[in-house]
């Protein structure tokens, strides 16, 4: 984690051999998160995030 004011806070949700979730808390208050899949980052807002969590629940 960052401890300077201005760099967003980051951490580790969950991670795998080859994918990793994690968070970042903006200095403005918003978080973001972020999934990387190899090489591709898939940035959500808050918003987005709960709604892919959703989809990901009905692929079970």
């Amino acid at each position: 984690m960052s401890n300077n004011s201005n760099e967003p806070r980051t951490g580790t949700i969950a991670e795998t051999e080859n994918f990793l979730a994690w968070k970042a808390e903006e200095p403005d208050g918003e978080i973001t998160y972020h999934i990387e899949l190899n090489n591709v980052t898939v940035h959500f807002f808050q918003e987005e995030w709960v709604e892919f969590l959703q989809l990901v629940k009905e692929l079970k």
